[in-house]
């Protein structure tokens, strides 16, 4: 594909929303819906008796307004809900060839999928078909597998957790835990980091929390762009009293300044100033920054015993305290500075804010999990939070925020390659079937396995695996190996143009849509950040009569490929789970931990919390029963002389893959997105200018040339030594195999990259 350089770049800005936040809300929703359609939806979003947003999981607070959306859930609303659809002639005048070449944007654009497509083997192009033809072929595909490990299921945090369910139930009744999800490329470093410290992988806070808290530290995230609803949560804290710290390579406009629309003071004033103290930190140097300050904590404690560390926590709730100060003991500040491009000055500041809070919530988003050493970078999250017993007390805590609408409970329901064998326990009692026990891929694992010609079937529940995951050439080619790929989706993506032999794209309802099943109306449920279950009702009428939902299409082929396989098609009643989702809640009921009661409890007002040990009683499920303060090796990402640390980011107008404008309007880039954002003084000093066009390469030990070509160059206040440019396209210049320790999150912070000019 052509590199689309933008037409325009302009001084970043310096604050978020306000009256323009409501015009690119507003405007593109009229256009796309028209006004009656845009208040039903938008009026509901987020509302009791109304759909939960699918374009992230930020919570809901008990006192809502009536806009209770942000400008991107707005966005994510009008790309769902268009009524624009994708007739039988679009697959007749557009084959896989002509697909291939279409850019991200193009490919949302086209509108909704309405009726099954197959693209036979051999065939260049998808034709429509019948569902049972569909399902037929399914049945026969992978019913025909040699073993169930050849296939694998992945799924899209935008599924409800009925959906989930039934899904993973379909995998293990199959008879494979190969169940990769999006999870696996985001949060995964979260879950190993917080599991293995404090036993549980979430948050360990609630929404109230921030409105408590002290002092908030926010590290590797843009909320302004990701989660804007959660700068009013924000905002609310600040006029509590509480201080924040922003820890990011770039500026983010919604942590200088927020203009809140809902406010006078937001659409006629100048807002709110959020962060008080900016640390600009250099790629990788994260680890660094938090040893350094809980060093400082330990310190301040040794000059006056027995007034800085909460040592009766400390001694009721965890281990390992003398082995981290001894280990700290030693932390070379050189390095640190070094490894951070902060000053000792800055470090004490944030330090200093520290120890005077005492209720401290600290955040993060995928600036810190997509780290090689990021699993214990969050280790040391909770080594600072545990030095104080900031965790399990109102106000304070670990606050992971996940960008996708239900990809925490997605993995509550069992998306997991590793459930553990408790929930394999109970749902072989709940179906009697044998369930496998063996450890399944991750995404990584299946890409690998699709290259090997190990996994010769993919079935995807939403998402675009190959437009999200690394080493795009290699995914690709990966794909292509297979013998069959099956799409689950709203809209057409890069994965229905980059396919197997044989192909087959399902259209589903949105979450926007009334579902209707043989019992009547349907509600789904879903789980945000902080571990809230609550209810979610479609509200307009399906944009085609051919569509089905996910639970629908998940229980129906289940029925057609479980009755193919030897043993016919087992005791699971998966005809009834279609019929009424009340019966798919019984068994997440009895199956899954923490969901007891789950239909009436879906049904109150505000939903339920799922228990959690750590925040509601300082109760840790680790195996001694304590939370854990870790020892972590300092180990700084290295920069050779001439070259740069690149991350890749989101664009305003942008949900994961999915690109709705070509524009970064906060970033001052409009009309394209083949840019790379490098320091002023970096530019100067790699001998380039501003607004030039320079290849991008990458530079690992397997010595393949990975490069995104034909980016333009604009000067942009990054941290000194670091550039940025945009995901999914930088996804070319990760290998595959470039992945976190433990968790196998891949690696796309802190990539070693040079810069040639064209």
């Amino acid at each position: 594909m052509t590199p689309d350089r933008p037409k325009e770049t302009r001084p970043p800005k310096q604050w978020a929303a306000g009256v323009p936040g409501v015009v690119h809300a507003l405007v593109p929703a009229v256009r796309g819906m028209g006004p009656a359609r845009s208040a039903k939806l938008l009026l509901s979003m987020n509302h009791r008796d109304g759909f939960d947003c699918m374009s992230c999981a930020w919570p809901d607070p008990d006192r809502r307004k009536p806009a209770e959306f942000c400008e991107n859930g707005a966005k994510a609303v009008t790309w769902e809900a268009t009524p624009l659809v994708v007739d039988a002639q679009f697959w007749a005048d557009h084959p896989l060839d002509d697909l291939r070449t279409r850019s991200e944007h193009w490919l949302g654009q086209q509108g909704r999928l309405v009726e099954p497509v197959h693209k036979a083997a051999g065939s260049d192009r998808y034709v429509p078909v019948s569902w049972d033809e569909a399902f037929a072929i399914l049945g026969d595909r992978l019913g025909g597998l040699d073993d169930p490990d050849q296939a694998a299921f992945y799924t899209s945090g935008r599924a409800s957790n009925e959906a989930a369910f039934v899904y993973q139930l379909f995998a293990r009744a199959f008879g494979t835990n190969n169940l990769p999800d999006c999870s696996n490329m985001c949060h995964e470093s979260t879950g190993a980091a917080l599991g293995e410290t404090i036993g549980v992988g979430k948050a360990t806070i609630t929404y109230d929390d921030f409105a408590r808290a002290d002092l908030i530290v926010i590290m590797g995230q843009n909320p302004g762009t990701n989660h804007p609803r959660m700068l009013t949560a924000l905002e609310e804290a600040k006029e509590n009293g509480a201080s924040m710290v922003a820890v990011n390579p770039l500026p983010e406009a919604g942590l200088m300044r927020y203009k809140n629309p809902q406010t006078v003071r937001g659409l006629a004033g100048r807002g709110t100033q959020l962060a008080d103290q900016f640390l600009q930190i250099r790629l990788g140097g994260d680890m660094a920054l938090l040893q350094a300050v809980s060093r400082r904590v330990l310190d301040a404690e040794a000059a006056a015993p027995g007034t800085v560390l909460d040592h009766a926590f400390l001694d009721a709730h965890t281990s390992g305290l003398a082995e981290l100060t001894a280990h700290l003991a030693d932390l070379d500040e050189e390095a640190v500075l070094t490894a951070t491009g902060l000053t000792s000055a800055e470090i004490d500041e944030l330090a200093q804010r520290y120890v005077r809070a005492e209720r401290v919530i600290v955040t993060w988003a995928m600036g810190l999990t997509q780290h090689t050493k990021a699993v214990p970078t969050i280790k040391e999250i909770v080594n600072l939070l545990l030095l104080r017993g900031n965790i399990g007390r109102p106000g304070a805590g670990a606050s992971p925020i996940r960008g996708h609408s239900n990809v925490q409970g997605d993995r509550t329901m069992g998306i997991w390659e590793q459930m553990p064998p408790e929930f394999l326990d109970a749902l072989e009692a709940e179906f009697g079937i044998p369930v496998p026990r063996e450890h399944g891929l991750d995404t990584v694992g299946t890409v690998e396995g699709m290259a090997a010609g190990r996994v010769r079937a993919l079935v995807a529940l939403g998402g675009n695996l190959v437009g999200a995951v690394s080493d795009t050439a290699a995914a690709e080619e990966a794909l292509g190996r297979t013998d069959l790929t099956v799409q689950i989706s709203t809209k057409l993506n890069r994965s229905h143009a980059v396919v197997g032999r044989e192909a087959l794209i399902l259209p589903t309802l949105g979450r926007t849509e009334i579902d209707r099943q043989a019992s009547g109306e349907q509600l789904v449920t879903v789980e945000d950040t902080v571990c809230a279950v609550h209810a979610s009702r479609g509200k307009v009428e399906p944009v085609g009569p051919a569509l089905l939902s996910e639970v629908a299409i998940v229980t129906r082929m289940a029925r057609a490929v479980l009755a193919a396989r030897p043993g016919g098609p087992g005791p699971v009643d998966w005809a009834a789970m279609e019929r009424d989702y009340d019966v798919v809640r019984e068994h997440i009921a009895r199956v899954v931990p923490g969901c007891e009661d789950y239909n009436a409890k879906v049904r109150r007002t505000h939903g339920f919390r799922l228990p959690h040990g750590p925040r509601d009683s300082r109760t840790f499920p680790t195996p001694d029963g304590r939370a854990h303060l870790t020892v972590n090796e300092l180990a700084p990402v290295v920069c050779p002389p001439g070259r740069l640390l690149l991350q890749t980011i989101r664009s305003h107008d942008q949900f994961n893959t999915t690109i709705y404008r070509r524009d970064d309007r906060y970033r001052g880039i409009k009309g394209g997105r083949s840019v790379v954002l490098v320091h002023p003084d970096d530019v100067a000093e790699l001998g380039l200018a501003d607004g030039a066009t320079v290849d991008v390469h990458s530079e690992y030990a397997d010595g393949v040339d990975r490069v995104l070509r034909g980016q333009r160059v604009v000067a942009y206040p990054t941290a000194r030594g670091c550039a940025a440019a945009y995901f999914p396209e930088a996804n070319v210049l990760v290998p595959l195999g470039a992945t976190a320790e433990t968790s196998r999150t891949p690696v796309s912070k802190a990539v070693v990259v040079r810069l040639e000019p064209v």
